[in-house]
């Protein structure tokens, strides 16, 4: 086993470790987020809300730690669901790529199978990125 393949494998546990942490009472659709960065893995899950606008995806809860406890590059991002495919919504897409690297790869995980292995770039292209700034 590769050092990549351990910690895609160890990104998967992650995510799957804290799904059962998702509150997802009007949905019932759970999903978890593990994301490599420049200080460590940090993970988040769906948070939904009585008012569906302030609804947390678990991509956005993920990122959010990581950048309070001080990360700013990252490198890898898994996204884990039994319940749907869960591809990253949009505002998702443009929060990570706000603080990805050039390789930033997106990994997509529903029912213990990868579905989807893109970099970032692939997904949002023409990204509405500050370039060239201090991160």
């Amino acid at each position: 086993m590769t050092v990549m393949s351990s910690l895609l494998d160890v990104l998967i546990e992650t995510a799957r470790r804290v799904l059962v942490n998702a509150y997802a009472p009007y949905s019932g659709v759970r999903v978890a987020c593990a994301v490599e960065t420049d200080r460590g893995i940090f993970y988040g899950v769906n948070v939904e809300n009585a008012s569906y606008g302030l609804t947390i995806c678990a991509e956005r809860s993920a990122v959010a730690s990581a950048v309070a406890h001080g990360a700013r590059k990252i490198k890898r991002v898994v996204v884990l669901s039994d319940d749907v495919v869960p591809y990253p919504c949009g505002a998702c897409r443009q929060v990570i790529a706000e603080f990805a690297t050039d390789d930033c790869e997106v990994i997509v995980v529903h029912r213990g199978e990868i579905v989807l292995r893109k970099l970032i770039w692939e997904l949002l292209p023409h990204t509405f990125k500050l370039r060239g700034a201090q991160q």
